[in-house]
């Protein structure tokens, strides 16, 4: 069986608890070693055997998974946060499915959560945002032009945007372009819950220079949106005038 694991945000307590026992168990490991947070390897039983698919290739990988299935071997396949999102699983499943290897998925906490966190902010607000948009720019892999950054800042939700933080002065012309204001409050959330996490709140039009200020060249998630003020309106769940299922008006 393979396992594809959710190695969460980045600190070791953070990976769910499901995705710590199968790390406990695995006889064989595979992680992705330019992003996951190598003291979650601490989990691993002595005699594991282990992998950093960052210096290999798909091919490299499925070579590895099938050697550990001849072997009746359990094998976690360990993603940085949640496997679904920019994790390049979908390959892979699909190339296993084709020699006809089991395997499951378990979830873990996105940089995106982790991100929030770390801003102390909720991203869907009473009359700010109740949409969040995780996209990225394009770079050496494309992304389809009716995603294009410019066309979604035009919705005015939430936007958080990975694997970008190389491209930050791109990036502020098209949310401009796309509708967001120069002054619009914005952050870069360097390493999300790492032990050397840091947090920049700047403006839309400060990413590229508070980037430079602050050393950040990569690992970041940028977010942006009115989420970032502090004007919104209270939830209607928990008014005294609002009657639901469990709560009766008087």
């Amino acid at each position: 069986m393979i396992h594809f694991v959710g190695a969460g945000c980045g600190a070791p307590d953070l990976i769910t608890v499901r995705g710590m026992n199968l790390l406990q168990q695995a006889d064989v490991i595979i992680y992705a070693g330019s992003l996951v947070n190598p003291q979650l390897l601490a989990y691993a039983k002595a005699e594991c055997d282990i992998h950093n698919s960052a210096y290999m290739t798909l091919e490299d990988v499925l070579s590895v998974m099938e050697a550990a299935e001849r072997n009746h071997k359990t094998t976690v396949r360990l993603h940085t946060g949640d496997p679904s999102l920019y994790g390049a699983i979908r390959e892979q499943m699909d190339a296993l499915d084709k020699r006809g290897i089991a395997y499951d998925i378990c979830p873990g906490v996105s940089s995106f959560c982790g991100a929030a966190a770390a801003l102390r902010a909720e991203y869907t607000l009473p009359d700010v945002s109740q949409t969040v948009i995780i996209t990225r720019m394009a770079g050496r892999t494309p992304v389809p032009e009716r995603e294009d950054i410019e066309y979604l800042a035009a919705h005015g939700a939430t936007m958080v945007i990975f694997l970008s933080t190389g491209m930050l002065k791109e990036l502020s012309v098209k949310l401009i372009a796309g509708g967001y204001a120069p002054d619009s409050p914005a952050a870069i959330v360097y390493k999300a819950s790492w032990e050397d996490e840091k947090v920049c709140r700047c403006t839309v039009a400060a990413l590229a220079e508070t980037a430079v200020q602050n050393g950040i060249t990569k690992t970041a998630l940028i977010c942006v949106g009115g989420f970032l003020r502090n004007e919104y309106t209270l939830s209607r769940l928990y008014d005294k005038t609002f009657e639901t299922e469990f709560r009766n008006v008087n």
